[in-house]
């Protein structure tokens, strides 16, 4: 699989959202309007382009089974991949640090948007999924991990951003009472869904 295919099918495909419902809790509370899921959408990108790299470096030349082996002879049967969730999960819980920083200071009105769900990007499952995914896909270079890093992060942004701009719409739509709210938006997402899973059918 090539860098373009794996990009495409990381969005399309295996879309985090509609493929796997991951990050699902931030992705409904967010996505009210579209500059703030567009905010958001970017800040998982970049953490997801920051992290995988990171831990597909740590799981191939510390973690893993004979990872160490470059050390020497005698580290060559060392196996530290019972760490590998623990460690994955402090390079997100630094990278989603790190963003958070950044942003309070280029972007205030977007930190205030944002509120606490800016440093709930560090337990997003999309992030940690990413990792975890890199490790089932066994990329052969730090280059596939991050363009799947950047595909993923796309797909989560543009799955976002497509909700806002429907949820803006809908609120001068002639919505039922009783489905006003996460109702309707249940609806759409599922809707959604069903759009993205066509995709499924591409040979990429």
């Amino acid at each position: 699989m090539d860098t373009i295919s794996l990009i495409v099918r990381s969005i399309f495909v295996d879309n985090m959202i509609f493929a796997y419902y991951l990050g699902m809790c931030s992705y409904l509370a967010v996505s009210k309007n579209v500059k703030t899921a567009m905010g958001l959408g970017i800040a998982v990108t970049f953490v997801l382009m920051l992290t995988l790299p990171l831990n597909y470096m740590l799981e191939n030349y510390v973690l893993k089974a004979g990872a160490l082996a470059w050390l020497g002879e005698n580290f060559k049967e060392v196996d530290l991949s019972v760490f590998s969730l623990l460690i994955f999960i402090a390079v997100i819980a630094s990278s989603v640090q790190l963003v958070e920083m950044v942003i309070e200071r280029f972007s205030p009105t977007l930190y205030n948007s944002l509120g606490i769900f800016l440093p709930l990007i560090a337990v997003n499952c999309a992030i940690l999924g990413g990792s975890l995914f890199m490790q089932q896909l066994s990329f052969p270079n730090v280059g596939m991990a991050t363009a799947y890093g950047f595909g993923s992060g796309i797909g989560w942004l543009l799955a976002i951003v497509g909700l806002a701009a429907i949820r803006e719409r809908l609120q001068y739509s002639n919505v039922p009472k009783p489905l006003k709210g996460l109702g309707i938006t249940f609806i759409v997402v599922a809707l959604m869904g069903v759009a993205f899973m066509s995709f499924s059918g591409i040979d990429i």
